[in-house]
Protein backbone atom coordinates (compact mmCIF):
# COMPACT_ATOMS: atom_id res chain seq x y z
CA UNK A 1 0.00 0.00 0.00
CA UNK A 2 0.96 3.60 -0.63
CA UNK A 3 0.22 6.13 2.32
CA UNK A 4 0.55 10.14 0.51
CA UNK A 5 1.17 12.28 3.53
CA UNK A 6 -0.95 14.85 3.60
CA UNK A 7 -0.48 18.06 5.38
CA UNK A 8 -3.95 20.20 6.50
CA UNK A 9 -4.30 22.80 8.35
CA UNK A 10 -6.91 24.02 10.59
CA UNK A 11 -8.24 26.25 7.93
CA UNK A 12 -8.30 23.34 5.22
CA UNK A 13 -10.78 21.62 7.58
CA UNK A 14 -12.97 24.59 8.07
CA UNK A 15 -12.86 25.22 4.36
CA UNK A 16 -13.94 21.64 3.53
CA UNK A 17 -16.49 22.21 6.55
CA UNK A 18 -17.96 25.11 4.83
CA UNK A 19 -18.20 23.93 1.83
CA UNK A 20 -20.21 20.51 2.81
CA UNK A 21 -22.23 22.54 4.79
CA UNK A 22 -23.28 25.14 1.88
CA UNK A 23 -23.94 21.84 -0.51
CA UNK A 24 -26.45 21.01 2.06
CA UNK A 25 -28.28 23.77 2.26
CA UNK A 26 -28.51 24.00 -1.88
CA UNK A 27 -29.72 20.59 -1.53
CA UNK A 28 -32.54 20.97 0.91
CA UNK A 29 -35.29 23.85 0.03
CA UNK A 30 -37.48 24.74 2.71
CA UNK A 31 -41.01 23.59 2.06
CA UNK A 32 -44.22 24.91 1.81
CA UNK A 33 -45.91 22.86 4.34
CA UNK A 34 -43.37 23.56 6.92
CA UNK A 35 -44.49 27.42 7.59
CA UNK A 36 -48.02 25.61 8.39
CA UNK A 37 -46.19 23.00 10.94
CA UNK A 38 -43.94 26.28 12.23
CA UNK A 39 -47.17 28.55 12.95
CA UNK A 40 -48.69 25.78 14.53
CA UNK A 41 -45.87 24.80 17.35
CA UNK A 42 -46.38 28.45 17.79
CA UNK A 43 -50.51 29.10 18.17
CA UNK A 44 -49.99 25.74 20.80
CA UNK A 45 -47.58 27.28 22.61
CA UNK A 46 -49.26 30.30 22.65
CA UNK A 47 -52.52 28.77 23.74
CA UNK A 48 -51.81 26.39 26.25
CA UNK A 49 -48.77 28.31 27.71
CA UNK A 50 -46.29 24.91 27.84
CA UNK A 51 -42.48 25.76 27.09
CA UNK A 52 -40.29 23.02 24.83
CA UNK A 53 -37.57 21.30 26.95
CA UNK A 54 -36.26 19.62 24.19
CA UNK A 55 -36.75 18.51 20.57
CA UNK A 56 -36.46 15.14 20.68
CA UNK A 57 -34.85 13.46 17.01
CA UNK A 58 -36.95 9.84 18.23
CA UNK A 59 -40.68 9.90 17.41
CA UNK A 60 -41.79 9.86 20.85
CA UNK A 61 -42.97 12.27 23.08
CA UNK A 62 -43.50 13.43 26.98
CA UNK A 63 -45.67 16.41 28.73
CA UNK A 64 -46.15 17.00 32.15
CA UNK A 65 -46.78 20.13 35.04
CA UNK A 66 -44.30 20.97 37.41
CA UNK A 67 -45.75 23.05 40.45
CA UNK A 68 -43.16 24.81 42.95
CA UNK A 69 -44.02 25.85 46.62
CA UNK A 70 -45.97 28.73 45.75
CA UNK A 71 -48.20 26.56 43.23
CA UNK A 72 -47.21 28.18 40.40
CA UNK A 73 -47.34 25.42 37.56
CA UNK A 74 -45.02 25.20 35.00
CA UNK A 75 -46.21 23.16 31.66
CA UNK A 76 -43.77 21.49 30.09
CA UNK A 77 -43.31 19.13 26.70
CA UNK A 78 -40.86 16.88 24.68
CA UNK A 79 -41.37 15.81 20.98
CA UNK A 80 -40.19 15.67 17.64
CA UNK A 81 -40.49 19.03 15.93
CA UNK A 82 -43.22 18.77 13.42
CA UNK A 83 -41.84 17.86 9.93
CA UNK A 84 -44.71 15.91 8.47
CA UNK A 85 -47.59 14.21 9.74
CA UNK A 86 -46.63 11.61 12.34
CA UNK A 87 -44.26 14.10 13.86
CA UNK A 88 -46.89 16.79 13.92
CA UNK A 89 -49.35 13.61 15.17
CA UNK A 90 -46.84 13.17 18.27
CA UNK A 91 -46.58 17.04 19.10
CA UNK A 92 -50.30 17.29 19.10
CA UNK A 93 -50.56 14.67 21.05
CA UNK A 94 -48.53 15.71 23.69
CA UNK A 95 -49.78 19.46 23.66
CA UNK A 96 -53.35 17.39 23.85
CA UNK A 97 -52.29 15.81 27.39
CA UNK A 98 -52.01 20.21 28.39
CA UNK A 99 -55.33 21.19 26.67
CA UNK A 100 -57.41 18.07 28.13
CA UNK A 101 -55.74 18.75 31.34
CA UNK A 102 -53.66 15.87 33.47
CA UNK A 103 -55.46 13.62 35.74
CA UNK A 104 -58.85 14.49 34.03
CA UNK A 105 -59.89 11.11 32.81
CA UNK A 106 -59.29 8.58 34.51
CA UNK A 107 -57.67 5.03 33.91
CA UNK A 108 -54.60 6.67 32.69
CA UNK A 109 -55.25 4.77 29.34
CA UNK A 110 -58.59 6.91 29.13
CA UNK A 111 -56.04 9.81 29.17
CA UNK A 112 -54.22 8.75 26.26
CA UNK A 113 -57.08 7.82 23.84
CA UNK A 114 -58.48 11.25 24.69
CA UNK A 115 -55.15 13.07 24.08
CA UNK A 116 -55.16 11.22 20.36
CA UNK A 117 -58.42 12.10 19.52
CA UNK A 118 -57.71 15.78 20.40
CA UNK A 119 -54.35 15.48 18.47
CA UNK A 120 -56.42 14.41 15.20
CA UNK A 121 -59.10 16.30 15.75
CA UNK A 122 -55.99 19.29 15.93
CA UNK A 123 -54.78 18.02 12.76
CA UNK A 124 -58.37 18.20 10.72
CA UNK A 125 -58.64 21.78 12.21
CA UNK A 126 -55.86 22.97 10.80
CA UNK A 127 -56.30 21.34 7.57
CA UNK A 128 -53.07 18.78 8.02
CA UNK A 129 -53.27 15.17 6.65
CA UNK A 130 -54.12 12.54 8.69
CA UNK A 131 -52.05 9.71 7.02
CA UNK A 132 -52.82 6.04 7.43
CA UNK A 133 -49.74 5.86 9.14
CA UNK A 134 -50.83 8.35 11.88
CA UNK A 135 -53.96 5.97 12.22
CA UNK A 136 -52.07 3.15 12.66
CA UNK A 137 -49.18 4.96 15.42
CA UNK A 138 -52.46 5.89 17.58
CA UNK A 139 -54.30 2.03 17.20
CA UNK A 140 -50.81 0.73 18.35
CA UNK A 141 -50.08 3.31 20.88
CA UNK A 142 -53.89 2.78 22.50
CA UNK A 143 -53.20 -1.06 22.24
CA UNK A 144 -50.19 -0.62 24.32
CA UNK A 145 -52.04 1.12 26.99
CA UNK A 146 -54.83 -0.83 27.55
CA UNK A 147 -52.50 -4.12 27.27
CA UNK A 148 -49.98 -2.37 30.37
CA UNK A 149 -53.54 -1.65 32.50
CA UNK A 150 -54.98 -4.81 31.97
CA UNK A 151 -51.38 -6.42 32.79
CA UNK A 152 -51.27 -3.96 36.07
CA UNK A 153 -54.67 -5.27 37.10
CA UNK A 154 -57.34 -2.59 35.19
CA UNK A 155 -60.34 -4.27 36.06
CA UNK A 156 -63.13 -2.67 33.45
CA UNK A 157 -61.77 -1.45 30.05
CA UNK A 158 -63.49 1.96 29.15
CA UNK A 159 -65.69 1.48 25.98
CA UNK A 160 -64.22 3.90 24.32
CA UNK A 161 -61.18 1.35 24.56
CA UNK A 162 -62.79 -1.69 23.54
CA UNK A 163 -61.61 -1.63 20.06
CA UNK A 164 -57.96 -1.48 21.59
CA UNK A 165 -57.98 -3.77 23.26
CA UNK A 166 -55.06 -6.52 22.34
CA UNK A 167 -56.04 -9.78 21.25
CA UNK A 168 -54.42 -11.79 24.28
CA UNK A 169 -56.88 -10.46 26.76
CA UNK A 170 -59.80 -10.68 24.69
CA UNK A 171 -62.32 -13.28 25.97
CA UNK A 172 -63.51 -15.74 23.51
CA UNK A 173 -67.19 -15.86 22.75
Amino acid sequence: MNFRAVALTLWDVIKKTETTQAKVKLATKPRPIQKKYDAIVEKMKETYGFKIRKWRSSMSGCAWELKDKQGNIYRMLESPYPKGPMSCAIFLHEVGHHAIGFNTYKPRCLEEYYAWEWSLSAMKANDLNVTANVLKRRDNALQYAVAKALRRGLKRVPIELEPFIPPQFRIAS
